[in-house]
């Protein structure tokens, strides 16, 4: 997808909403589990009652991995059934990968061009040689891990290598790589009061924002500081939304809490 694509669903929508299908066997209402394909029901409730509200979705693949060969052939269902049914929707494979050169390109490969989503989440550990692969996909998009929302965040990516924070380092270091235009960056919204710093490194990128809602992260000040002129902002929520009830009225009641996030976005804009 390109970006001038994402930048019109958002105005068409008055939304920046990603919702992350991170779809646990033992949250999903009882009902479901009577079913062939329990995980690909729970996904196609959620998003035929949430896709006007939200412009993107994000399966996290740990929760499809876990579940083996079975868990990915609904992962595989999820995508294609977004692709073929809803395909202004941006879709986002959270599958944090990033190892060397020529296994990035198999990891491109599997997701772009097997699973056809159109972005997936990095991580810049190992540097250029594992990021630019993913890079060279045309109208595919790489979110790179930069300042996380969770606690050991604090560990490595705040600490002051050579007078700078480590992640200013991948901000600055990641623009330099070829065809760095099909970046976008992972910014917890827990770290709200360090946008001001970020946008000053990359004042027009994307960035993907998790931990609104039960993480604690506030959208105000996300949209205060990280707002751009495109808007710039993808806001996930996952836990909030498609957990909103266990009960066979799960989809709609999603879709309530949803579209709370979509007015208060609505409200920014």
């Amino acid at each position: 997808m390109e970006l001038k694509q994402l930048i019109s669903q958002i105005y068409q929508k008055k939304s920046f909403l990603c919702i992350g299908l991170d779809t646990d066997m033992e949250k999903i209402p009882a009902h479901l589990l009577e079913l062939e394909d329990p995980i690909f029901a729970f996904n196609k409730a959620i998003i035929d009652a949430t896709h006007h509200l939200c412009v993107a979705y994000k399966p996290n693949t740990a929760f499809y991995e876990t579940y083996g060969t079975k868990g990915w052939q609904s992962l595989k269902k999820t995508i294609e059934y977004l692709n073929d049914t809803y395909p202004e929707i941006f879709t986002i494979a959270d599958a944090k990968r990033g190892d060397i050169g020529n296994t990035s390109t198999r990891y491109a490969k599997a997701f772009f061009e097997e699973m056809n989503f159109d972005s997936i989440t990095i991580a810049p550990y190992m540097g250029r040689d594992s990021v630019e692969p993913f890079l060279a996909f045309k109208n595919k998009h790489t979110i790179l891990l930069a300042l996380t929302s969770n606690k050991g965040a604090f560990d490595f990516q705040t600490k002051i290598v050579d007078g700078k924070e480590l992640y200013k380092e991948v901000l600055e270091t990641s623009k330099t790589y070829k065809n760095s235009e099909n970046l976008m960056y992972v910014i917890g919204a827990t770290k709200a009061d360090f946008l001001k710093e970020i946008r000053k490194i990359v004042p027009d990128s994307f960035l993907l924002v998790p931990g609104v809602g039960a993480q604690g992260g506030s959208l105000k000040e996300v949209c205060e500081y990280g707002m751009t002129r495109n808007i710039g902002l993808l806001i996930n929520s996952s836990r909030g939304i498609i957990y909103a009830s266990n009960k066979k009225d799960f989809a709609a009641q999603a879709a309530k809490e949803a579209e709370k996030l979509q007015n208060q976005m609505a409200s920014f804009m």
